[in-house]
């Protein structure tokens, strides 16, 4: 089931939260800096062992002070216009999220912020369309996924994806 919620990532009780990192996974502004000060430095510290992130990839760390058992960062694409594979990229990151949830075996609720649409500039609409398509892909393999937006503006780019696609 994909539900569509507008609150704070960090309060919710979900296995993982996905993290819209930067690619040295140190934190960094919007969700990112957000998450990072709820889970506490030990994120930053754990994170530091990883030694970074591609855009597109994903990296798992536990999610210290956080509910969620889990924080998956990925790093979405900086929007510059279209023209340099960011659509792409963009699937890449929420595919990559998944793909690594379900390697870790016991991800059944993850829930998303909107990936590369604050600072990165990725159009919300079409950011959206992505999110959705590779939901719904994902749907049947978890209990929970949920699409957390910063706002009821934002949340309607899902609420219509998801009644397009019913």
């Amino acid at each position: 089931m994909i539900e569509v919620l507008v609150c704070d990532i960090t309060r919710l009780e979900v296995d993982a939260i996905v993290n819209a990192a930067n690619t040295s996974l140190l934190g960094g502004g919007g969700v990112d800096g957000a998450i990072h000060r709820a889970a506490g430095p030990e994120l930053r510290e754990y994170n530091r062992k990883l030694g970074g992130c591609p855009v597109g990839e994903a990296r798992i760390s536990p999610g210290f002070r956080l509910p969620a058992k889990y924080v998956i960062s990925t790093v979405g694409p900086v929007w510059h216009g279209g023209t340099r594979g960011e659509s792409e990229l963009l699937e890449k990151a929420y595919r990559s999220s998944f793909e690594l949830a379900l390697a870790q075996g016991d991800i059944r609720s993850i829930a998303f912020p909107a990936i590369s649409t604050g600072a990165y500039g990725f159009p919300k609409d079409r950011a959206a369309e992505i999110a959705v398509r590779v939901m719904r892909e994902y749907e049947d393999r978890f209990d929970r996924i949920i699409a957390c937006c910063y706002s009821e503006a934002d949340a309607e780019h899902y609420r219509r994806e998801l009644g397009a696609g019913s």
